[in-house]
């Protein structure tokens, strides 16, 4: 399948339609959203505290080695549900049939869980070349402070690190922003091409390699809309916070909990749904749609 190369607002028009999204059946994609976040939230908080406080706070490399092991280990084994989710949203924009407990849909017998966490795993390859050219360029330095960082996080030791930039830190900055919408734009687009139109994780990170060089423009634009954006969303929250903050203080803590929490809720499930609208609908433009069967573009919904 060959990729397109869209107008620079086509990053802006993304973000919006995927801010729209949910019209068509917002209970099976809000459902599957609450779904994916109590799914990913409470293994990570079970296995990741534990590993970030061992120790008492003190700075460990091998702590943050480990911490960061299982963090990837997690978002490996979790990536089908990322293709559940993009199936329940193909199939709502397609008009046809969705629930939300066909997030799990991947998992079932030929949903295609395997070919998901192998893209997963060829994105984290790609995150360490990545990682490996900036360190290449910006010097080693910084390689080694991010490893110093890792470990003290959360202790005055971490403090000190952020005040004691290495040599390079600008030209890495600049590296990671380049790399990093890249990299947005290879999983974005070959993520699609694995779960919607049943590519190979191989050939789906060549496609999202080629379609996210072709679409730096937009995605830097769809960035600097999503900051705007962000900003404002993040300016309700805070007086809805401080509202809800208030009446506790009138009413009793009790109802201040009450009210934040619902709050808190809604907010991570309209953040969880944007992010996966966005993806969608950059790789439906990127890449003109699914080329596969109808059967097989909406396998993972039925």
């Amino acid at each position: 399948m060959s990729t397109r190369a869209m107008g620079p607002m086509a990053g802006v028009r993304w973000l919006t339609k995927a801010i729209n999204l949910g019209r068509h059946n917002p209970k099976a994609i809000f459902g599957a959203a609450g779904l994916m976040m109590l799914v990913i939230l409470v293994p990570m908080l079970a296995v990741m505290l534990p590993l970030q406080f061992t120790g008492a706070g003190a700075p460990s490399t091998g702590r943050a080695v480990a911490t960061l092991i299982g963090y990837v280990l997690v978002g490996l084994l979790v990536s089908p549900l990322y293709g559940g989710m993009l199936s329940i949203i193909d199939a709502a924009e397609r008009g046809r049939p969705a629930k939300a407990t066909d997030l799990f849909a991947p998992f079932r017998s030929g949903g295609g869980a395997g070919r998901m966490i192998g893209f997963a795993i060829g994105m984290q390859l790609v995150h360490c070349l990545f990682f490996i050219a900036i360190i290449g360029i910006a010097g080693t330095g910084i390689g080694s402070w991010y490893m110093q960082l890792m470990a003290a996080q959360g202790t005055p030791e971490g403090a000190k690190l952020l005040q004691q930039l290495p040599a390079g830190f600008g030209t890495a900055i600049a590296m990671f922003f380049v790399l990093w919408l890249l990299a947005c734009g290879i999983f974005a687009v070959g993520f699609g091409q694995v779960v919607l139109a049943g590519r190979g994780p191989i050939a789906a990170l060549k496609e999202g390699f080629v379609g996210s060089v072709k679409n730096l423009l937009p995605l830097l634009a769809l960035v600097v809309s999503t900051v705007v954006c962000w900003f404002l969303v993040a300016l309700v929250f805070a007086v809805l916070v401080l509202l809800a903050m208030l009446l506790g203080k009138l009413a009793g803590a009790w109802l201040g909990v009450v009210l934040i929490v619902p709050i808190y809720v809604a907010f991570l499930l309209t953040v969880f749904v944007v992010m996966f609208g966005v993806m969608y609908f950059m790789w439906r433009d990127v890449c003109g749609g699914s080329d596969a069967p109808l059967q097989t573009a909406g396998a993972m919904a039925a």
